[in-house]
């Protein structure tokens, strides 16, 4: 799964490197603790950067906590799902990301934070699906997840979806091809990893910190 990640590339870094036009209400950055429900930067069709909740909000949905939360969207399923399947045909995105974390657990069952970043380049791009809910049409999206690759399966036997620049525009519907075949693991040499301080557990903690490695 996705449930916490990081974002530190400036708004303009994010239009160059994504050939992306840009809302005039993004969010704030960088953000070394990005958490479920707050607006998040995405890229859309026709290279749009704009700002989104995550939190993907199925139209039947009464209000926004009308049922459980829903932040990712597991690849397996997402083409056929009813809350996701129009997405998936219709409204795919990308979320730019620096890094994201996942927990193990020691004996003690204390929860042990990890990083995962790209191995090379600045920037990571999730998979995602994304629309928008109720009458004021807040824009809602969700990161689409897949069984874990060699990087991460030691660690959490679910992963984001990251997809390579050359498939970009694939997903985002800018080409005939079919972007199911995109919903896989990184590829071995994609993502690093390392420890990083418990100070992360917290929703409420900020700070270039949060990355650093822990010393031994």
């Amino acid at each position: 799964m996705c449930g916490r990640y990081a974002l530190t590339l400036p708004q303009d870094a994010m239009v160059q490197l994504f050939q992306a036009t840009p809302a005039n209400d993004l969010p704030e950055g960088p953000n070394w603790n990005i958490c479920p429900t707050v607006q998040v930067p995405v890229v859309t069709a026709g290279r749009r950067l704009v700002s989104m909740r995550w939190g993907f909000i199925p139209h039947w949905y009464k209000s926004p906590t009308d049922g459980p939360l829903i932040i990712n969207a597991r690849a397996e399923g997402v083409a056929e799902k009813p809350a996701f399947r129009k997405a998936m045909r219709e409204r795919r995105c990308l979320l730019p990301a620096s890094g994201f974390y996942e927990w193990t657990k020691d004996a003690d069952g204390n929860r042990l934070p990890w990083y995962f970043h790209p191995s090379e380049g600045d920037a990571l791009a999730f998979a995602g699906i994304w629309q928008d809910w109720g009458p004021e049409n807040l824009s809602t999206c969700a990161i689409v997840t897949t069984a874990a690759g060699p990087t991460m399966s030691e660690i959490h036997h679910r992963e984001p979806v990251t997809l390579a620049e050359a498939d970009w525009a694939t997903w985002l519907g800018e080409t005939d091809a079919k972007a199911a075949p995109l919903m896989r693991a990184a590829p071995e040499g994609r993502l690093e990893r390392h420890r990083v301080a418990t100070a992360v557990n917290s929703n409420r903690a900020s700070g270039p910190e949060l990355i650093e490695p822990l010393e031994p």
